[in-house]
């Protein structure tokens, strides 16, 4: 990977050299389903002109291209050495002319990483499937170019592939395909796109089933032609009405907004198979994980989250697409915009109205989580090269800088900051900008200075912590509350905040925790006194970031948490306050629902801190997530209470810990409506935690499968049933990773289950129950798959990982924690940056929990204090988030110790 680094100071010294006036890309996949070569990768052939002019004649500079071969370089008509200009990652340019052209004809290699042209072949129909995947700087694994955002040009694809393909790419094909081949294959053409950056061009090819339908702005003076295509395997559980209702309500919404046309002509939306991310911004041709074609059933929350990413993509089309960041330092400039657009769009445009509530219960947390991470940044890094690049798509990029422009909404105010963003498209389409241009425009529509909350903001790190402080009379009133501002010691800022503080009251008889106060302020400096509360009612509980304006962690006072830990669950709407989250947030009105999470959250936030035992939250969950009427915030719960056990509960708790939350989830399992989605929330969440015999039988009589040594079957003598619950192929697998993990499903079972399921999506969960397996031999397997092997794919990597680290395994995968730390150069300097980054994380030894692999982890980061500063990264945020977990579970431990 270091051959294959970008430094910033290398590409701002290109772009200050040259103008890169067009591309034209042709690429030959024909070659795709040909039988593999009997050594090497699989190739493809690659050809590209590139026309640029030079600032500085007789300059030098050098083209990028990651290539197994490279068959010829000519600039200006000179044929260049290739053995002397091609390193394999670069190509040198000597003696530059004011204007040149460059052809590079290479021999690119199809990826198995998701990264570059990514080539998969579906076990279920034999088809190949590709796809094009970019970000930060694979383009030049497909076709030579200048790797940087700030070199925009126009591109003119044209594609050779089987004729009986679907072939898309930015722009629309220039008529139809031409045949070639006596008709076996055919060449697309495709238009030239606008200026754009290498990492957003895509070409996307296969034999795809492929639905199309048309956008007609209100006034009927635009027409956007709209495609949806996923595999043919995928087709009969694929929706695309539902993807083009939100696709047409987000266009609606972001014209009315934006004030300027979606620029890109076309939009189609490509569900694609082994996808590294939840999606990519090529605009005109948009590509996501498939996994959002849903093959069971979901809850409403998974289809919320689906329409969430396709507004966030959305609104890269302008913020990303038209208007570019000039280096990764301001990937933010797109993310954090994108993340905040797409929430706002979800909730004021289609039928999510509920939105913010996931955004405050998931993306913050994501968020809050990165912010007290040694690695933790400004929301505009410092960006040194590709790899810290590749690494900051981070929960500070996205959603802590979603929350910061969410802020700053309630700062200057909503029409403020939609000018801003419409100033900001005009005076920049087609252009790259950077923090000034974007806080130019901000201080001219709002008259404040940007330069102050920027700095506080967007330059500083950390997460400041608001702690409510009371004081009453004899009478029962407030005579001050004030708001208490802590900063970590790491990063000592004090940030100004506009926050709402709410006050609640018990007022029993069924009515629970109601609002009735409420007061808008802004918290400067350590401790900022809130004057419009005084002589208000005592209150039972203080919310100091009710309806989540500001980002910071919750605290709550004494009362408050009392309170909670009693009535958690029945925090509720107040007089003449019974309506939809929509009214409510358009006027600052109160939504319970987004209080109780925002409760949850400062809940978990105490625990992860080790402020509060992890057992307290696991009881608090027991306790009140069965009347949590959002089903995306009880999945959360559900993922955090696991976590609790798992990571931050005293290691001789856990199993009473996990026996307690199955028992919970079987018993509101049964107590759930037939049918709906919180029973199947409650079901993965058994399926998760189930361990002791008879959850395991239970499992195996949903499946309908009896005990190993039994005949294998899907119902008959022994089946079990719960009323409204469907066990389809997902949940299937659900159940049946619970049970290899235990034990109680074996190769046999699982390979007959494949048999069912010989889908792509099979394949992944067989591979990942096989390495769940409690056996040295399954886990000694299972790592040389992944380490002394590159022969899976990147989805492959990922599920035998997922399988290898099961809780609970802890004596199986210990023997492997020295093996782990001997590897990692090897590993980051032998893999792909994808697959080193799984490995690095997913195999962390973590599961030991314990001081001996803290103690081997500060070994390893001693002894290589020269190694990549990427790797060094990843390597110190595991350590932390194991230090933390043991926090936690001394904190735990003492909880025990002093019950007893």
């Amino acid at each position: 990977m270091p051959g294959e680094n970008l430094t910033r100071q290398e590409a701002q010294r290109r772009a200050g050299l040259l103008t890169v006036d067009g591309y034209e890309v042709a690429l030959d996949l024909r070659s795709a389903t040909a039988p593999p070569p009997a050594k090497g990768p699989r190739t493809f052939r690659s050809t590209t002109t590139i026309r640029f002019r030079c600032s500085e004649p007789g300059a030098s500079t050098f083209a990028d291209l990651i290539a197994p071969q490279v068959h010829s370089v000519t600039l200006n008509g000179r044929s260049l050495p290739v053995d002397s200009v091609f390193d394999g990652s670069r190509i040198a340019l000597d003696g530059l002319e004011a204007e040149n052209e460059l052809t590079v004809d290479a021999a690119c290699a199809y990826s198995r990483t998701g990264e570059g042209l990514h080539h998969f072949l579906d076990p279920e129909d034999g088809e190949v499937y590709l796809y094009t995947q970019y970000e930060p700087a694979d383009s030049r694994r497909v076709f030579a170019n200048f790797e940087q955002p700030d070199l925009k040009s126009r591109f003119a694809f044209t594609v050779t592939a089987p004729a009986r393909w679907t072939v898309l790419g930015n722009g629309a094909s220039q008529g139809e395909p031409q045949p070639l081949d006596e008709g076996a294959a055919a060449v697309w053409r495709f238009a030239p796109t606008e200026p754009i950056s290498t990492y957003i061009t895509a070409v996307v090819a296969g034999p795809y089933h492929y639905v199309t339908d048309t956008y007609r702005s209100p006034g009927g003076e635009l027409e956007i032609p709209l495609g949806a295509l996923c595999r043919k395997g995928l087709a009969k559980h694929f929706d695309p009405e539902d993807v083009f209702t939100v696709t047409k309500q987000g266009l609606d919404f972001f014209h009315e907004h934006f004030g300027f046309p979606y620029p890109f002509g076309k939009y189609d939306q490509a569900f694609v198979p082994e996808y590294n991310l939840g999606a990519m911004e090529n605009p005109g041709l948009v590509t996501f994980r498939e996994e959002f074609v849903f093959r069971g059933k979901v809850t409403e929350a998974s289809y919320e989250h689906r329409a969430n990413v396709i507004l966030h993509e959305m609104a890269h089309m302008w913020f990303g697409d038209l208007v570019t960041m000039r280096w990764w330092d301001d990937l933010w400039l797109k993310e954090s915009f994108a993340d905040f657009m797409g929430a706002l769009a979800l909730v004021e445009a289609t039928r999510f109205k509920d939105g913010w509530i996931t955004f405050a219960n998931r993306r913050k947390s994501w968020a809050y989580r990165a912010d007290q991470l040694p690695s933790t940044h400004p929301v505009t890094a410092d960006i040194r090269d590709l790899e810290d690049a590749k690494l900051n798509f981070d929960g500070i990029t996205y959603a802590k800088g979603a929350s910061v422009l969410k802020q700053l909404v309630a700062y200057v105010g909503r029409e403020t900051f939609l000018e801003g963003a419409r100033r900001y498209f005009q005076r920049h389409a087609w252009g790259n900008t950077t923090l000034a241009d974007l806080l130019a425009v901000l201080e001219e529509t709002s008259g404040r200075d940007m330069d102050e909350w920027s700095r506080a903001w967007l330059q500083t790190a950390g997460v400041n912590s608001l702690t409510p402080q009371v004081t009453c009379d004899a009478d029962g009133r407030v005579t001050e509350l004030a708001v208490l501002q802590e900063a970590p010691g790491s990063h000592p800022v004090l940030r100004p905040h506009r926050v709402a503080v709410g006050l609640y009251r018990h007022e029993g008889m069924g009515r629970g925790l109601v609002r009735y106060a409420r007061a808008e302020t802004d918290v400067t400096g350590a401790r900022t006194v809130v004057e419009e509360l005084s002589g208000a009612e005592r209150p039972d509980l203080v919310l100091v970031n009710d309806d989540d304006l500001t980002y910071c962690k919750t605290r709550l006072d004494e009362v408050s948490m009392a309170t909670l830990r009693a009535h958690l669950g029945e925090l509720a709407a107040g007089p003449g306050e019974e309506r939809g989250a929509a009214e409510a947030e358009a006027d600052g009105g109160h939504n319970p629902s987004l209080s109780r999470a925002l409760c949850w959250s400062a809940m978990w936030n105490l625990t992860r801190d080790g402020l509060m035992p992890a057992r307290d939250f696991v009881s608090l969950v027991l306790s009140f997530a069965g009347t949590e009427s959002d089903v995306g915030v009880l999945q959360m719960l559900h993922a955090w209470s696991r976590s609790a056990v798992v990571s931050y509960a005293a290691p001789e708790w856990r199993d009473e810990g996990r026996r307690a939350l199955a028992e919970g989830a079987l018993s509101m399992l049964r107590l759930a409506e037939p049918g709906s989605g919180h029973q199947l929330a409650w079901a993965r969440f058994f399926a998760a935690v189930a361990d002791d015999e008879k959850d395991l039988r239970l499992l195996r009589g949903l499946l309908g499968s009896p005990a190993p040594g039994g005949s294998k079957g899907s119902g008959g003598e022994g089946a079990a049933r719960i009323d409204g619950l469907v066990i389809d192929q997902e949940l299937r697998w659900t159940f049946l990773e619970t049970l290899a993990a235990r034990g109680e499903a074996d190769a046999e079972l699982l390979d007959s289950e494949l048999a069912r399921d010989d889908t792509a999506s099979g394949k992944r969960h067989h591979v990942r129950c096989l390495a769940a397996r409690p056996s040295p031999e399954v886990k000694a397997r299972a790592w040389d798959a992944v380490m002394t092997s590159d022969r899976l794919s990147n989805a492959l990597v990922e599920a035998t990982i997922a399988g290898f680290a099961q809780p609970g395994q802890q004596e199986l995968t210990a023997p492997y924690a020295q093996p782990y730390f001997e590897a990692l150069e090897e590993v980051w300097r032998t893999r792909s940056i994808e697959i080193a980054m799984s490995i690095v994380r997913g195999l962390y030894p973590d599961l030991q929990g314990d001081q001996a692999t803290l103690d081997a982890t500060d070994a390893w980061l001693a002894a290589h204090e020269d190694a990549a500063p990427a790797l060094r990264r990843l390597v110190l945020e595991a350590r932390d988030d194991l230090a933390r977990a043991l926090r936690a579970q001394r904190c735990d431990a003492a909880a025990g110790a002093s019950a007893r």
